[in-house]
């Protein structure tokens, strides 16, 4: 009520509310019809029908009357103000007084017989809430051992609950890329299904994989981000390569020679519209560089020094506009270290003992602003199905086992806008 009632200060007296002004604010009104008191205020719910409000016959100037649009309905069905004999802006009551705007409230004052009530206010109140986020995502693909490459996957609810395999997705492979675009969709393409591949398969907003698309750039294993808010980008895998993606799910041709060659990097988007990729493995050793990258999808020259050097991590968004590095091998040592991502691309410092240690894991949004990192593997006992949900702020949980077919070297994205 702040800019319409001047001391709002209240408190309560058998369903009527004092204000300490002396103005008193009466139970909600639900009928069609109502005749209201000076010194008082009234919230008029037009949920189910319109109302007739009846100012007083009398008034004496400095009398002060406030309606207020209690369930943001009056836009569909509005109020009438009656003025009773009185006049109304000047004006006689055969006038007809209509409010018909959701979300408004009217501060009446009573000026005197030459101009009658006078709205002191009569301003509307932004509603800025939006219902929760619901995206969701989705885990796939992968490696069991062996030479069990996986098609399968698993969805994620916008409650970071992983569903039961579905089989049969598209070509079996590993370490492939996966990544939203489109605000509502993702796409999973290159990786490993015996030898480096191209391919790529598109998620719609409802969590079907689609069939193949071959022939998209070089074939390798890079890693995926979304950049521009709409659109990604797959980079890695071979050279500096980098795959632009379109708001619709094309992937465009090679873009080469951008920052050092390296594999089993991860990539995240952060500021809500760019990206950054970081860590890896190249030469025989591993990484801490990282490349950021615009919101017109250009992948920046390296910077060095981010946290300790490592590959096999992986990477998600949290808060709505940050990101986190997780997990990975560090000199033949699996970590369970994080590295926060601030909106503004900077790497913070390891923060270690978060989870299971091991590498070859994927992760991704859900909930709009929380992510999940989930399976992977180490050296014992192998593939993992475990997860670990991260929240809003940041914190990554304890370990929750038995979700889903253990393995490692899979992907994962996000996808959906609705529960």
């Amino acid at each position: 009520m702040s800019g319409i009632v001047q001391n709002n200060i209240f408190g309560s007296s058998g369903g009527v509310v004092e204000a300490a002004g002396g103005l008193s604010w009466q139970s909600v009104v639900t009928a069609s019809t109502v005749t209201v008191s000076a010194a008082k205020g009234y919230f008029i719910n037009t949920t189910s029908n319109a109302c007739t409000i009846t100012l007083p016959s009398s008034a004496e100037a400095g009398d002060q009357i406030i309606l207020v649009d209690y369930a943001r309905t009056w836009g569909t069905n509005a109020i009438t103000i009656d003025s009773n004999g009185l006049k109304f802006q000047g004006e006689d009551d055969s006038y007809i007084v209509d409010y018909d705007t959701a979300g408004q409230a009217v501060n009446l004052i009573y000026s005197g017989s030459t101009v009658g009530w006078t709205p002191a206010s009569d301003m509307v109140s932004a509603f800025n809430h939006t219902a929760p986020p619901t995206q969701r995502g989705i885990f796939a693909q992968g490696y069991a051992g062996g030479a069990n490459r996986l098609s399968m996957s698993n969805l994620v609810n916008s409650s970071g609950v992983i569903a039961a395999d579905v089989t049969g997705v598209g070509t079996v492979r590993m370490n492939a890329g996966a990544t939203s675009y489109g605000g509502d969709k993702a796409i999973f393409a290159f990786g490993d299904s015996g030898s480096a591949t191209n391919i790529s398969n598109l998620v719609n907003n409802s969590g079907v994989m689609q069939s193949d698309t071959t022939g998209v750039g070089t074939a390798r294993q890079p890693k995926a981000a979304e950049y521009g808010g709409d659109k990604a980008v797959f980079y890695g895998g071979t050279g500096g390569i980098s795959n632009k993606v379109s708001s619709s799910g094309v992937v465009a041709t090679d873009t080469s020679g951008v920052g050092t060659a390296r594999s089993y990097l991860a990539g995240v988007r952060y500021g809500g519209d760019k990206a950054i990729f970081a860590y890896g493995g190249g030469n025989g050793a591993e990484l801490n560089v990282k490349n950021l990258v615009s919101n017109t999808g250009v992948v920046s020259a390296d910077a060095t020094g981010v946290g300790t050097a490592r590959y096999g991590l992986s990477a998600a968004a949290y808060g709505g506009d940050k990101g986190a590095f997780a997990y990975g091998t560090n000199g033949g040592s699996y970590v369970s270290l994080k590295n926060l991502v601030g909106n503004n691309g900077v790497i913070a410092a390891d923060v270690s003992g978060v989870g299971t240690a091991r590498n070859n894991l994927a992760a991704c949004s859900y909930g709009g602003d929380k992510a999940v990192f989930a399976y992977g593997g180490n050296n014992t006992p192998g593939a993992y199905n475990l997860k670990n949900l991260m929240s809003n702020s940041g914190v990554i949980a304890a370990d929750v086992s038995g979700v889903g077919t253990a393995r490692e070297a899979l992907c994962a994205a996000g996808y959906s806008t609705s529960a």
